[in-house]
């Protein structure tokens, strides 16, 4: 049986076991979306993860999806990531930030920008907003001349990522955010080199990781997918032959790792599993310790490297401990995910 709690080695990084953090959005920034020292806190708190993988942090302005989430495209912005990083590898951490560019999923009140997408496919549901919940609008497709400029934004943001001191970035293709939203035939509907077949789908998606690698090195990007996922009223219908484009296409990067978020009920990620070359990290939407078997069967059986886990980390600063001991789990206080402020962030009990 495989030790979860081993050090790992994922490239050129010694991971203290195989257990990840999952991003966790907490609306937290503070002014001009910069990280404080308050996140960098809550951050160092969590560096017995073998790797945190940060919150979604945009960017760009305009790829901004909720208020109050960092964002990397200024310099004040990676003066607050050094924070957060000098303070995680202080307590012997590794971390990687996760740059998010949410597209269609944001809001002209929450960026003063008309929100950008595939094609001009107002998505279903409602999007929370200083002023409240409120409808999505329809957003402005982006022109074929203006896809370099998006790839230049990553590009910059990876950058400022290693400037920072962090330890890499995660390219967000999931969650029905911008990246997935050229994945996925029900919000790309265009008919340019970026549209209609599985290739042409994944062309951005895969553009962009060779970018940013090519920009900071391909041990420093890690990329996260969900395919079949719904979130954000993503619909994909030519799955499997979408993500053998993508992973045909991200292969020979030589990637640090592929985050595969999937509902335990399906099996694609074996798929996935046997056509990536690189490591693989797994997450199941992981909700408490009755679930480590989930972990270790993962991992003993090959599915995966590393397991990441997420809600659990909220409550749970020494979360790792927690588990190898099999010592109680703090109940997360739902209230105070996103409400700003300590409470609910950096006050939770630790072990004595």
């Amino acid at each position: 049986m495989t030790d979860l709690f081993a050090p790992f080695q994922l490239g050129t990084l010694t991971l203290a076991n195989r257990l990840v953090m999952a991003p966790l959005t907490r609306n937290r920034a503070g002014a001009g979306e910069a990280p404080t020292e308050l996140a960098a806190e809550y951050y160092a708190q969590r560096a017995g993860s073998g790797l945190i993988v940060t919150e979604g942090t945009q960017p760009s302005a305009v790829g901004q999806g909720y208020p109050h989430t960092p964002g990397l495209h200024t310099d004040a912005q990676t003066a607050g990531w050094r924070l957060v990083a000098d303070a995680v590898h202080a307590r012997g951490g590794k971390i990687v930030v996760q740059l998010m560019h949410a597209g269609r999923i944001s809001h002209e009140s929450i960026t003063g920008l008309q929100p950008v997408a595939p094609s001009a496919v107002t998505p279903a549901g409602e999007v929370y907003t200083e002023q409240g919940m409120q409808a999505f609008r329809e957003p402005r497709a982006l022109e074929t001349a203006e896809l370099p400029g998006v790839v230049a934004e990553f590009v910059d943001a990876a950058r400022r990522a290693v400037e920072a001191g962090l330890d890499g970035v995660e390219l967000h293709a999931a969650n029905g955010y911008l990246l997935q939203q050229f994945l996925a035939e029900g919000s790309n509907q265009r008919t340019d080199g970026y549209g209609g077949s599985a290739a042409n789908r994944a062309r951005l998606v895969i553009e962009v990781a060779t970018a940013v690698a090519a920009a900071i090195g391909p041990d420093k990007v890690g990329i996260r997918i969900s395919p079949a996922g719904k979130m954000n009223d993503i619909a994909e219908v030519e799955t499997a032959a979408t993500y053998a484009a993508l992973l045909d296409g991200l292969n020979p990067l030589g990637l640090l790792y592929l985050h595969v978020l999937e509902s335990p009920e399906t099996s694609f990620h074996e798929q996935l599993r046997a056509r990536w070359d690189g490591p693989f990290i797994f997450n199941t939407g992981f909700t408490g310790p009755s679930d480590l078997a989930t972990a270790q069967t993962a991992v003993d059986s090959g599915a995966t490297d590393l397991f990441c886990i997420g809600r659990a980390f909220l409550a749970n600063p020494d979360l790792v401990e927690r588990l190898r001991t099999g010592a109680e789990l703090n109940v997360p206080d739902t209230s105070t995910f996103y409400a700003g402020g300590a409470a609910g962030y950096t006050d939770y009990p630790v072990l004595v």
